[in-house]
């Protein structure tokens, strides 16, 4: 993407908005290649040039990743007029380069949720066809037993005559209220909550895990959200195959 100009390439990295990049120029807080620049509106090579704002270089880049620890009540959407969303939780600037969120969680569930606007990494993480591994942390009410094990194994037909796909179930701990560690190739309306309802458990706690090869940063409180590091998105767009044996 050469030649565009400077004022547009900062807003596209989603951290900051056009005039927000306007004002760092006229404090002289943005340099290319080295020489602070006088205009926002100066073109240049976004394959070459090195740009730093307040001296730390910034990455140009097509498309955005950002990784979420979504915490409960809040929706996965871009909009709602039900309640808090997702994107309420991200600058401005993110808003703006319009990201949307991969995937749902449902509101009552924490954890991983990736936001991009990169429509076709979307589409592959999603895509039926790839069947992308899920990982979940599953607290239930209801003693977890073998049999559990082997129903999630073997692929279960829900009573409302949904067919699941072979999944994970790593029992934790087994009591009057059990944890498990859940890995499913869909993401089917509130799948686990239903293939535990149809063991006779009830999921009290869910939270994602992993995406394929993402993994949650756990340093990220809930509500809190970072951009995907370089091996991260590299990892991502390799995505093409389950990593479990059902």
């Amino acid at each position: 993407m050469p030649n565009e100009r400077l004022d547009k390439l900062l807003a596209s990295t989603g951290r900051w908005s056009r005039s927000e990049v306007k004002r760092l120029v006229r404090e002289g807080r943005v340099a290319v290649d080295g020489r602070i620049t006088a205009s926002a509106d100066e073109k240049i090579d976004a394959e070459r040039a090195a740009l730093t704002v307040d001296g730390e270089a910034v990455r140009l880049r097509e498309f955005v990743y950002v990784m979420l620890h979504k915490p409960a009540g809040v929706l996965s959407a871009t909009e709602d007029g039900r309640g808090k969303t997702v994107l309420d939780l991200l600058p401005e600037a993110y808003k703006k380069r319009g990201l949307f969120p991969v995937g749902r969680l449902d509101k009552d569930t924490e954890g991983l949720l990736l936001l991009t606007d990169d429509g076709q990494l979307a589409h592959d993480l999603l895509s039926p066809k790839k069947h992308v591994d899920k990982r979940y942390f599953a607290r239930v009410d209801g003693a977890l037993d073998e049999g559990d094990r082997a129903a999630f194994a073997a692929g279960m037909t829900l009573p409302d005559g949904l067919a699941c796909m072979p999944a994970e179930l790593e029992i934790v701990s087994s009591g009057v209220r059990s944890e498990a560690l859940v890995t499913i190739r869909e993401g089917k309306f509130h799948q686990i909550k239903r293939m535990f309802s149809a063991r006779g458990k009830t999921v009290v706690y869910l939270k994602r895990l992993s995406m394929g090869p993402l993994a949650l940063d756990e340093s990220l409180a809930p509500g809190a959200w970072r951009e995907l590091t370089e091996a991260e998105e590299r990892n991502l767009k390799l995505t093409d195959c389950p990593s479990f044996s059902a």
